[in-house]
């Protein structure tokens, strides 16, 4: 049975379903392939659950230290399995939420395996998906005039690591524990390790990271990894930088896992009940038809122009499985570009350095643009203001004073070239600088800004009168 569309998305992620959103808003005819649940990794293995989670163990963390406000707590414990049931909860009903947004759209979604075709009686050009059918059906032919792909990404596994889902996990594996473990060995000081570092220390779990790098965080400016990983050893986590695996010498009992790895060039062992292998993700390239195309991989992503364009003009791609930033926001914004663009609503293309990354640790950071080491190295003359929450009203009232924010601004312009922030609700304040990257804003207009006190927003404006010297409260 064949159908044709307007526009077929593979992949039924944050980034696709928005697109498919922006395009029957523009009026187009759109189906949607997906073969596991709306919403994709972002909702239901990622972004949603994982932060449910860490809002768990925030809580938890702050009942242990409720005398410290004058609240006196005997006896509280942690029911995990009430906790994975509020996160299920949350999860479901955003999925349901989802379903109901493709309803109002009147968008075609077909629950099974899509696959490009190349040149047939179909199309003749590469572009017909064929749909592998969940409930077992005949396949379904659908033939578009514009295809995107989101089709995302998966954990990537280390040769020799393989998960088995007991003793050896990838995040996939880690968000459906049943209980925890008393302890916990994390491969990769990267943002998904440093969460789950941060969550389980708050659950009460021993945690050690092994990272390979010289530091945690390597995306993130030195002196916020600096910082972050010097107010997690203050909690107890144990790091070790550095540090090569020796992935030949896993040893798996009952109940533990052991491991070797070369720390500065002497071999240490590392035992736990359980190890969370968190080293990136690799882009969902397999298995859907591309070699009846002539679309790229390159370094194992899709290759792309400024537009999402593939090799095949006709056929965009988005999200993680372009590689790129990798980030559910991101997804989203190419895809309502890519839906544009083929619909000659003619968009302006996406500066990255407009996106704000965040790390949804205790305590939080974000960040945008460039970090220090990266302006000094584009060759700009960079003046730096920072200021702590130590000296913010609002943060001692919450309890939460540590970190700070930090701000970039370029000598000769005052142009912004840079917004990091750790601390408290840092996820919920870097949108300002988002804005302000967006509007091209020198950091004196940031520092112009009034923000309203007592909050913890004040932070911005004074890391922005710190650039030249003129903070007021420290």
């Amino acid at each position: 049975m064949a159908e044709e569309y307007d526009l077929v998305i593979l992949g039924g992620g944050t980034g696709g379903y928005v697109a498919a959103i922006r395009a029957t808003q523009l009026g187009l005819k759109v189906a949607l392939v997906e073969k596991g649940k709306l919403g994709g990794t972002c909702l239901h293995k990622g972004c949603i659950p994982s932060k449910a989670l860490l809002r768990s163990a925030e809580v938890f963390s702050t009942v242990q230290k409720a005398d410290q406000f004058g609240v006196k707590i005997d006896g509280a414990t942690l029911d995990f399995t009430s906790v994975q049931n509020r996160k299920e909860q949350i999860v479901t009903q955003l999925h349901r939420g989802i379903e109901m947004l493709m309803k109002k759209g009147k968008i075609d979604v077909y629950e099974g395996h899509g696959r490009i075709l190349g040149p047939s009686i179909f199309s003749p050009t590469p572009g017909t998906i064929s749909v592998e059918m969940n409930n077992g059906e005949d396949n379904m032919m659908l033939i578009p005039r514009n295809v995107i792909i989101a089709t995302g990404s998966s954990p990537r596994v280390l040769p020799g690591m393989e998960v088995d889902g007991e003793a050896v996990l990838t995040s996939d594996e880690a968000l459906k524990m049943e209980q925890l473990p008393k302890s916990m060995l994390i491969v990769g000081g990267g943002v998904i390790g440093i969460e789950w570092a941060s969550m389980l220390n708050d659950f009460g779990v021993d945690v050690t990271v092994i990272e390979y790098g010289p530091r945690i965080l390597p995306t993130e400016d030195a002196d916020i990894a600096k910082e972050a990983e010097r107010l997690l050893k203050k909690r107890g986590v144990t790091f070790k930088t550095n540090a090569k695996v020796l992935a030949e010498t896993l040893e798996k009992g009952d109940n533990s896992v052991v491991i070797e790895a070369e720390v500065g060039g002497v071999s240490e062992r590392f035992t736990a009940e359980k190890m969370l292998v968190s080293v990136g993700r690799t882009p969902n390239v397999n298995d859907i038809g591309l070699e009846n195309t002539d679309i790229e991989v390159i370094d194992g992503a899709i290759a792309v122009n400024e537009w999402y364009q593939t090799k095949e003009s006709h056929i965009y791609a988005i999200g993680d499985v372009i590689g790129g930033m990798q980030l559910a926001h991101v997804a989203s914004h190419e895809g309502i570009l890519a839906v544009e663009h083929m619909t000659d609503h003619k968009p302006e293309p996406l500066n990255y350095l407009t996106v704000a990354r965040c790390v949804y640790s205790h305590p939080e950071m974000a960040s945008i643009g460039l970090s220090e080491a990266e302006a000094k190295e584009k060759g700009y003359e960079v003046k730096v203001g920072t200021f702590p929450f130590q000296a913010i009203g609002k943060a001692l009232v919450y309890g939460e004073s540590d970190g700070f924010v930090k701000i970039l601004s370029d000598k000769k312009t005052d142009d912004l070239l840079g917004v990091h922030m750790i601390g408290p609700h840092v996820t919920d304040m870097i949108s300002e600088a988002a804005l302000a990257k967006v509007l091209d804003a020198a950091h004196w207009e940031v520092a112009q800004t009034i923000h309203p006190h007592p909050t913890l927003s004040e932070v911005v404006g004074e890391a922005a009168l710190a650039v030249d010297g003129k903070a007021i409260h420290f």
